[in-house]
């Protein structure tokens, strides 16, 4: 699912945040540069809990190692393939030939050059869609909750785990609901008053000394707008500006929350449905998978462009911003994520459609808290650990421990599993550059079920239109990883996922206050020249590139031994 997230501020009485993923500033040339990289900043150096790319990439380099470009599928809401920071790092399939309408290599998608669309069809592409819980709750309500009790009672009990998903989803669906309803009438209010808060300003700046020494309007709108000015002269994102900067910033605030809220009105209704049309596939046919189109950007691709770019972007004109993996990675583009959430047959055909197509790590920056289909995208992690794919996944941005609140799709059938059922997939929390508060407050978390952090608050990348924007969110932290796994594999091609996780997991910069250490297995947030270090030991014997690595022979050999026992 897209989120949005605004920073906190209260107004007069109303929450001035909401759920969550990317508070936006657009390009300024006056911008912090430095402010615009810090994702990749070396701690030992900086004390800024950065990630080490460039020391990264010389210790590989100094071993004499070559790299081998990596193939990242980017599952999301699209990617705008031409941008100019990202153009020159997309993928293009080799055995398709561009715009002639064929399938000319035979795997089901025609034309799919950068990737393939798993939510649009002829009649175009899938922009709103509802949320899971919105549409459980239309499939099961009457089955579960109809006229005849008996019947219902019957049902409830022959289906207990689709009941106990219908009443979570029920209890999801009224509260969500309402909360949207809400808010998108609060923000609407708020615009309004706009010219009210401008007016009562007069030209001054956002102080509080200016505001308090306004008179209290008799006219009501006045009164409520100046509260709200009260409020706002607190808050860094407004405080000293001028009055025409407060207009320009807090319509932009306006516009993005309104934006975000008014299409939950469709989200949240029982009978909305443009997939039909559109898509025309049938929704609880999971074994149906030669559907959508190739339109690798589609409506909205704002989130996906910004996690490509976290992945692979490239400095372009003036602009100082660059990916993770720009120097070794491509991006396939395979739109998975509507506004609304994503269907669990469109994910598990997205991690196969990719996988299938070479990519060799899989960012999924989404995330639901049902999944009806559960089963059917567990067997495609299964799929891709075979394959030695790595899938790596945003923790979610509920401020929650996952152990108590799935996050669908979870690499554990259940919390009170020991292990994940699978060994490939990597999952990530939220990290700041503030030392003293450094989870994100947005960031799921948990010691057994989270593995690392990395930077996701305030981070700069690209964005449609060839522009750029600071976002942030586990969505942004996802991709941090994905593009410091691809440099490892990139340096090393032999290691396996499980030995990417290890590494990272491993290595990570540790931080102890405010009960960090327990957020996740590393307790810390990923070093990538660590992590590499770490690799390179134990993982890979370093004579050649194309060597199988220690890990591996210890692999062989344990194979070996297995042989010889079956055999016994």
């Amino acid at each position: 699912m897209k989120k949005v997230l605004l920073a906190a501020v209260f107004l007069a009485g109303f929450s001035f945040s909401y759920a969550q993923e990317a508070k936006g500033k657009n390009t300024d040339p006056k911008e912090d540069k430095d402010l615009m990289t810090w994702y990749h900043k070396d701690f030992s150096a900086t004390k800024v809990y950065g990630v080490n790319t460039e020391n990264a990439y010389k210790y590989l380099e100094s071993k004499g190692l070559k790299p081998k470009t990596v193939v990242v599928g980017v599952l999301d809401s699209g990617v705008q393939v031409d941008h100019p920071g990202l153009v020159k790092n997309i993928w293009s399939n080799p055995n398709e030939v561009p715009g002639n309408g064929k399938d000319d290599d035979g795997n089901g998608y025609i034309d799919d050059v950068h990737g393939w669309n798993f939510i649009g069809g002829k009649n175009g592409d899938v922009d709103i869609d509802n949320m899971e819980v919105t549409r459980v709750v239309a499939k099961y309500q009457s089955v579960f909750e109809g006229d005849d009790s008996v019947k219902n009672k019957a049902n409830q009990a022959k289906m207990p785990e689709e009941f106990a998903m219908y009443m979570k989803a029920k209890e999801l669906f009224n509260k969500k609901s309402m909360e949207a309803k809400q808010n998108f009438k609060t923000y609407s209010m708020i615009n309004e008053l706009v010219p009210n808060m401008v007016k009562l300003l007069g030209g001054k700046s956002v102080t509080s000394q200016n505001i308090s020494a306004i008179k209290a309007p008799t006219d009501q709108k006045d009164a409520i707008a100046l509260n709200i000015l009260a409020q706002v002269s607190q808050s860094p994102e407004f405080q000293g500006k001028s009055s025409e900067e407060f207009e320009k910033a807090i319509k932009e605030q306006m516009k993005e929350a309104i934006d975000y809220y008014a299409p939950q009105a469709k989200q949240y209704d029982l009978s909305y449905d443009t997939r039909k049309e559109i898509v025309g596939d049938n929704y609880d046919d999971y074994s149906e998978k030669n559907y959508g189109n190739n339109h690798y950007e589609g409506p909205d691709a704002e989130h996906g462009t910004h996690v490509a770019g976290i992945i692979a972007g490239l400095p372009q004109g003036k602009e100082v911003q660059y990916g993770v993996a720009s120097k070794v990675a491509k991006i396939m583009s395979v739109r998975t994520v509507p506004n609304g959430d994503e269907r669990d047959k469109d994910v598990a055909n997205a991690i196969r459609y990719a996988v299938d197509n070479g990519a060799k790590i899989l960012n999924m920056s989404f995330g639901k808290p049902v999944s009806p289909g559960k089963n059917v995208v567990w067997d495609a992690f299964k799929y891709a650990e075979d394959k030695g794919v790595l899938l790596v996944k945003a923790a979610g941005n509920e401020n929650e421990d996952v152990a108590e609140h799935l996050a669908f799709p979870t690499n554990f059938k259940n919390a009170t599993d020991e292990k994940p059922f699978v060994s490939n997939v990597l999952v990530v929390g939220a990290s700041t550059n503030k030392n003293n508060a450094l989870r994100a407050d947005f960031s799921n978390y948990n010691k057994k079920m989270v593995n690392v952090f990395a930077p996701g608050e305030e981070i700069y990348s690209t964005v449609p239109k060839n522009e750029y924007k600071y976002l942030q969110g586990t969505s942004m932290a996802s991709p941090v990883v994905a593009g410091g796994a691809a440099i490892l594999l990139a340096y090393m091609p032999e290691l396996k996922p499980y030995q990417i996780i290890e590494a990272l997991v491993k290595s990570s910069n540790p931080n102890t206050e405010n009960g960090f250490a327990d957020y996740s297995q590393a307790g810390g947030v990923i070093d990538l020249k660590k992590a590499a270090e770490y690799a390179y030991t134990n993982f890979y014997n370093g004579k050649t590139s194309n060597s199988t690595g220690k890990a591996s022979k210890r692999m062989t050999n344990e194979v070996k031994s297995v042989k010889k026992a079956v055999k016994k």
